[in-house]
């Protein structure tokens, strides 16, 4: 563990990052990196939980948006997650990392249902663990259940892995002259409207001080420079 900041962290993966330069699905390669980037993580101790997004096969609020039942879309949402997360156990798998997906719906034929003290457990085994499924209640966002579960695991940071490195005040791909932010405070983030993360789960970060730390992840190493406390992105946390 040596260089490590952090004991056990939450890696918040969106699933528009899992598409690559592709428009929908899941891009084979962006699969092979992440798992590349976390087995030595893993290995050298670090305990790894993952929430993945569904956005790259389904999103449950824009299909709201067309007439669709918010709840109905929501938990197709959620089935989407659980897609993500098999592709991403399969990637691990495949270089040796020992991986579990646990569901907030419960699948038992391709997941675990999701319990804390279980998945705790599997984190102190040195099993990478991945939450699918969101909260499993509809009107909730991937976000939200990060921040929760990190909480509920006791991690000491959110990575939140995005496509873009870190935070700007404004979209940095349709204004170029958008400024990024190396630091920023819970308040400033909610205050300002800035898209770190939805405002429930900023305000369950503040509540209970849990960094977060946004970062690009398809710059390789970035994961590794994140848990080792460098400086990568954006950090986000309270005041001094």
């Amino acid at each position: 563990m040596s260089g490590h900041r952090y004991r056990r962290v939450l890696l918040k993966l969106s699933g528009e990052a899992l598409m690559g330069d592709g428009s929908y699905g899941i891009d084979p390669a962006v699969l092979e990196s992440l798992a590349a980037q976390i087995k030595p993580l893993n290995e050298s101790g670090v305990e790894i939980a993952i929430v993945v997004g569904g956005g790259n096969i389904f999103r449950g609020l824009a299909a709201s948006a067309r007439g669709m039942d918010r709840a109905q879309a929501d938990y197709m949402g959620m089935l989407a997650t659980v897609m993500n997360a098999l592709a991403l156990q399969d990637a691990l798998e495949r270089h040796g990392v020992f991986t579990r997906v646990m569901s907030a719906i419960e699948m038992q034929a391709v997941a675990e249902p999701y319990i804390r003290r279980r998945a705790i457990r599997h984190l102190e085994k040195g099993r990478v663990v991945i939450f699918a499924a969101g909260t499993g209640n509809p009107y909730f966002t991937t976000d939200t259940t990060a921040a929760l579960r990190a909480l509920e695991i006791g991690a000491e940071c959110i990575m939140k892995a995005t496509k873009v490195d870190g935070v700007y005040d404004d979209d940095p791909v349709t204004n170029p002259a958008a400024v990024r932010f190396d630091e920023l405070e819970y308040i400033e983030v909610l205050n300002r409207g800035l898209r770190v993360m939805d405002n429930t789960a900023i305000s369950l970060c503040m509540d209970n001080r849990l960094p977060i730390i946004v970062f690009d992840v398809k710059k390789s190493g970035n994961i590794e420079r994140a848990v080792n406390g460098e400086r990568v992105g954006t950090l986000v946390r309270g005041g001094s």
